[in-house]
């Protein structure tokens, strides 16, 4: 039996083999979410001590503070937690699909289909249907848009080149779509729409984490359980296939994931953006291009971007409540720019 053979006997199976720095790693910036999750707790238009947030949290709190805490700010702030882990790992996928650092769930229509989608239902639907069919639609929106791309771009298998650049030009059709429908719609729900695209969740309630935390989970356990075929995926087809992996049938299920956890976020929280592009490519830096280690410390790493710029939403400008999409973007444009720049240096 020659080297080749042996090669692609070897089945890509999943390993929870991490080197130890990784753990410490990503131990370090699991005590900093939840150092973030209980002072962002207590900070608000309303302070509350660390101490009572503690106890109110195991319900020992007194009346007011556990009514604030259990039923306006932790439903929000799990959401924004959950919302950042979606769209780090949907974007941590499409890197090592496409191939690109750059690469985020913008990169396919998938933000901009969900966004095209959700803004649609909000301009025409006038109140006619309950706003909780909202996430619904835009998950509908985001794998239309990320099908579009899909099919478009195939052509004798997919290049990821191919893919990436028909993504961009889909996303912009999407975007001009989106404005489309603001200025059809009845003007008093343009502000709506707006305040939606921007990335909030204010007004976020158990519902909605009870929409979220089911799909967000069982997605995040599947990619885990794929870091060995993305690790493959990352290396090129040629090396995925030398080891077994069905590239195509692997590839399009990976994409799925993707586009399921992007559009979800967005058709909870709006078009909260970069958090798929600076969270992965900072966990990359943290712990190493091995997807064991890089899909916790994505996941991680976005909930904590998310939780921080909701966090300064709502206490910066008191009592105004701006988007927490307004600070993502604020922090992601430079880094995008930075990136860009370096690799046009490179």
């Amino acid at each position: 039996m020659d080297r080749y053979t042996v090669i692609r006997s070897q089945k890509p199976r999943f390993s929870f083999r991490v080197d130890k720095r990784s753990v410490t790693v990503i131990g370090i910036l699991a005590l900093l979410l939840i150092v973030a999750i209980v002072v962002s707790i207590g900070m608000g238009s309303i302070r509350i001590p660390v101490s009572q947030v503690l106890k109110s949290l195991v319900g020992l709190g007194e009346g007011s503070d556990q009514l604030v805490i259990l039923q306006l700010r932790l439903p929000r702030i799990v959401v924004a937690v959950l919302v950042g882990a979606s769209l780090a790992v949907s974007g941590s996928i499409l890197q090592a699909l496409v191939r690109n650092p750059l690469a985020s769930p913008d990169l396919i229509g998938t933000t901009s289909g969900a966004t095209a989608a959700a803004v649609a239902f909000i301009a025409f639907s006038n109140g006619t249907y309950s706003i909780h069919w909202l996430p619904l639609v835009a998950l509908v929106g985001g794998f239309f848009a990320a099908s579009l791309t899909y099919v478009t771009a195939w052509k004798h298998g997919l290049s990821p080149f191919r893919f990436a650049l028909i993504g961009v030009s889909i996303s912009t059709a999407m975007g001009a779509l989106t404005i489309y429908f603001m200025i059809s719609g009845p003007m008093y729900l343009a502000s709506q729409a707006l305040g939606w695209m921007s990335g909030t969740v204010y007004g976020s309630s158990w519902n909605h984490v009870l929409s979220l935390l089911p799909w967000t989970l069982i997605f995040l356990v599947i990619t885990m359980v794929q870091a060995r075929t993305l690790n493959a995926q990352e290396l090129g087809d040629d090396v995925a296939k030398g080891v077994g992996v069905p590239v195509e049938r692997k590839r399009l299920m990976l994409i799925a994931i993707s586009v399921a956890l992007a559009a979800a976020a967005v058709g909870i929280a709006g078009g909260i953006g970069f958090v798929g592009l600076m969270a992965p490519h900072m966990a990359r830096k943290l712990v190493g291009s091995s997807y064991g280690s890089l899909l916790p410390a994505s996941a991680i790493l976005g909930a904590l971007f998310v939780l921080l710029a909701d966090l300064a939403a709502r206490t910066l400008f008191v009592p105004l409540d701006i988007p927490a999409g307004v600070f993502t973007a604020a922090v992601g444009a430079p880094f995008f720019m930075l990136l860009l720049y370096r690799s046009r240096s490179t």
